[in-house]
Order: C-alpha cells, then sequence, then structure tokens
C-alpha cells in the first residue's frame, strides 16, 4: 500500500476530524479575495488537462500533487509557479487541513473509494466521468454526498455547455418535433494491433503497483494495462463508460429523461488482436420512458463518420439536430410516405462565439462557484450517477448477452438474476467503501 497502513485508530481519528471540518465548510462565507484550496489526486493523461483547465482560475490554489505514478507528479509540478507538496497516497491528501476541495482522475475502479472518503473527510470533489466502475458504488457514492453535504461535481462537462443548454431548451420547446431515436458514436480503427500485446513484467520506475490496484484483485503489472491503457481492460475501465458516459448523459439531458427501461447491447472482439478484455466492437440500445431510442457505438475497428455532423445526432419527426463542441445544426425533416413533403421547418445554424472559454474551464468554474454557494453544480453526483449507471447497465447486458429490464427506482435488473449479481464486487482488502 505504498507503506501507509490503514488502522483503526487512524481511521477513527480521520472521521471525528472530518466531522469538524464538514461543519466549518458549511458554514463559512467565502470572501472576494479567498482562494479555493485544491488537491490533485491523479495527475497522468485527464488529471493533467484538469489541472490546466483549474489554473485559469485565479481563485483556485494548488495544494497538493497525489499520483502513484512519480514521473507525473513532477511533470505536473512544471506546470505550478510555485513547488508544492506531493504525496503518493490519497489519504494524505484526505488528512489535510489546509485543503478545501480534490481533483480525482485516477483510473475508474478508484473513484468511489476516493471519492466517499474525500466526502467523510469534509472535502468537496470534482471527480472525473464515468462516476463509479459499478451501479452499487455510484449510489454509495451520492449518499455519501448527501450525509457529509458535499459539492460533488463529475466530469461530464457538457453540462456546463452554453451550446448545449440552448439546443435543450429548443428541442424541450418542440422545435425538432417528438425526439424518437439519439445517437453517438466513440470512433478509432484500432486494426490491427490496438493496445499491443506484453507480458507480465515489473512495474517501471517510480510506479506503486499494488496501490494502483487497490481494490482489484493482485497481479502482476503488465505494459498494456497502466499507465494509461486499462481504459481496455473490463476490471478498471471500459469504452463503453469512458466515452459513452458523455454522450448518454447529454442524451438525457437533453430529451429530460432520468434512465432507461431497458438496455440490449451486442458485440465482440471481432478484428483487433491485442490484449484487450473489452470489445473491439459494441453497440447498446437503451429504450426511455418517453418513447426514445438512445444508441452509442463503440467501433474501434472502424472510424469513417457514422453521423453526418458533430458529435451527436437527435431525430425529431420536425427536424433533426447535431451537435458538436463548438455549433449545432437543426435540419428540416420532410414528410415521407403518405405525408405532405414540404420542410417541416427552417434550418438553422448556431455557433459558439469566438473566444468562449472550453467546456472543461466553464466546468471547473462551476465547481469553484458551488464550493462558494453550495448550490448543487451543473453535474451534481446524482446527474453523474444515472449517466453513468446507463454505461455500466450496458456492460453488463453484453456481459450476459441479454436484453435487460432495468427499474431506475430500485436500481435492480427485474428479468436477469445473472446480471444482478454483477452490480457490484467484492474489493481486495483492506479496501472499503465504509
Amino acid at each position: 500500500m505504498g507503506g501507509h497502513k490503514l488502522t483503526r485508530r487512524r481511521f477513527s481519528q480521520a472521521g471525528m476530524a472530518a466531522v469538524a471540518w464538514s461543519a466549518l465548510s458549511r458554514s463559512r462565507i467565502w470572501g472576494a479575495n479567498d482562494r479555493i484550496r485544491l488537491g490533485f489526486i491523479g495527475v497522468g493523461n485527464r488529471g493533467g488537462q484538469l489541472l490546466d483547465a483549474f489554473l485559469v482560475h485565479k481563485d483556485m490554489e494548488v495544494a497538493v500533487l497525489c499520483d502513484v505514478f512519480e514521473p507525473y507528479l513532477e511533470r505536473a509540478q512544471q506546470k505550478l509557479p510555485a513547488r508544492v507538496p506531493q504525496e503518493i497516497d490519497f489519504r494524505k491528501v484526505l488528512d489535510r487541513q489546509d485543503v478545501d476541495g480534490v481533483v480525482i482522475a485516477t483510473p475508474d475502479h478508484w473513484h468511489a473509494i476516493q471519492t466517499i472518503w474525500a466526502c467523510r473527510a469534509g472535502k468537496d470533489v470534482y471527480v472525473e466521468k464515468p462516476l463509479s466502475i459499478t451501479v452499487v458504488e455510484g449510489r454509495k457514492m451520492v449518499e455519501a454526498a448527501r450525509k457529509y453535504n458535499r459539492v460533488v461535481q463529475v466530469g461530464t462537462h457538457r453540462r456546463s455547455s452554453k451550446l448545449y443548454a440552448q439546443l435543450h431548451e429548443l428541442i424541450k420547446s418542440g422545435k425538432i418535433g417528438k425526439v424518437t431515436v439519439c445517437r453517438a458514436y466513440r470512433l478509432s480503427n484500432m486494426f490491427p494491433s490496438g493496445i499491443g500485446k506484453a507480458p507480465p513484467s515489473d512495474p517501471p520506475p517510480g510506479l506503486h503497483w499494488d496501490l494502483w490496484l487497490g481494490p482489484r484483485p493482485e497481479r502482476p503489472f503488465q505494459e498494456t494495462i497502466a499507465p494509461y491503457k486499462f481504459r481496455w481492460w473490463d476490471l478498471y475501465s471500459s469504452q463503453m463508460a469512458n466515452w459513452g458516459v458523455h454522450y448518454l448523459d447529454a442524451m438525457r439531458w437533453l430529451i429530460d429523461q432520468l434512465a432507461p427501461t431497458s438496455v440490449c447491447a451486442m458485440g465482440g472482439r471481432f478484428a483487433v488482436d491485442d490484449d484487450r478484455t473489452i470489445p473491439d466492437t459494441l453497440e447498446a440500445v437503451f429504450q426511455f420512458p418517453s418513447g426514445c431510442l438512445c444508441i452509442f457505438g463503440q467501433y474501434e475497428a472502424s472510424s469513417v463518420p457514422a453521423i453526418a455532423l458533430g458529435e451527436l445526432e437527435l431525430r425529431g419527426t420536425l427536424g433533426a439536430a447535431y451537435i458538436g463542441g463548438r455549433k449545432f445544426d437543426i435540419i428540416p425533416e420532410r414528410g415521407g410516405q403518405f405525408q405532405d413533403p414540404s420542410p417541416r421547418l427552417e434550418p438553422m445554424t448556431v455557433q459558439v462565439p469566438a473566444g468562449e472559454n472550453d467546456m472543461t474551464v466553464d466546468h471547473a468554474r462551476n465547481f469553484l462557484d458551488c464550493i462558494k454557494s453550495r448550490a448543487l453544480p451543473n453535474a451534481d453526483v446524482e446527474i453523474g450517477h444515472r449517466s453513468t449507471t446507463c454505461s455500466l447497465i450496458a456492460n453488463i447486458s453484453y456481459a450476459v448477452a441479454a436484453r435487460l429490464e432495468w427499474d431506475a427506482e430500485k436500481e435492480r435488473f427485474t428479468n436477469n438474476d445473472a446480471a444482478n449479481n454483477l452490480l457490484h464486487y467484492e474489493y481486495r482488502k483492506p479496501w472499503s467503501l465504509d
């Protein structure tokens, strides 16, 4: 565990300190010149991008950097105007009384433990998507945020996009009619060798491998797992969750739906020969109560564009909307068989004004503002949990090779006991959510 043992005494002391810190932070009145002190847990690929986004905001100060891969710490340090403390074990970050909140960008299998423990320690949390790796974890994260009155922002940054917000209002007003289909794709032709193949080996210098594994089973290091390629291993991540949660979250928002009633995912390792444990080709179809199919396809053996424009398509009875990061287009529908063939609306294009911040910078801003106001952030933990759940139940559908009926209130499948057995897993000791 990187030499840091979690004792019962230390756990109890940390819990008592957290209660005091939580009460203090809830009652704090932030002044105009006060700086929010953040600890960054996980400063690799996405963690480095988040560090850049937060550094734009002058009322934020980096209090501490944390990563189990020491070279990442030094790389992140180079972005800062002054040297800050560095930690290998995230628990030391949570122990600090000079940290107001944490930004978590660790591998997916760590998100739940780190977020729940941070809430208990009185810290507000920005946690990258996907929120969790199991549905049970996600619900417990929501419960912890509410119990300890913490601001928890999930990194589905489209929730802070003014462009997406404008399209949401147009769709809500009936501009494109009744939306019956939404589609988005992760496209990357990784044929033939994908992430490659590698035998078990010693970890590279500076990588604390046992702490990287955390709650997952003990196993030898492998170059096709860490530091980044874990996203193609189902024990640690998936592309359905990594990419799918962004678009499924946007779909849920744009059509104002809480959760699907059913899901069916099909695919396999059809073309790419590598060490992955997830499919190279997968398509999931979700049916929502409003009468809409939401489709996410993970195509990693084909990268030709799958929709006409942008990154997300919404097909309505009056027109289709296509949205990307910088603009959206609305294309008129025409009547088909037995219908009036006239255009059903005028075409429309809306562009993001030049010079506007990117979505991640705005999402970081919203988190900082909510730390001060104690309001719910744009991508509150409940929102992130519901969207992440979509991805996770699609993975379960694929695993059990079945169409699954979903009870969104009980967060259980109603037609498959084997699928319910995959809603959580047993952690490797001593890790737990308690």
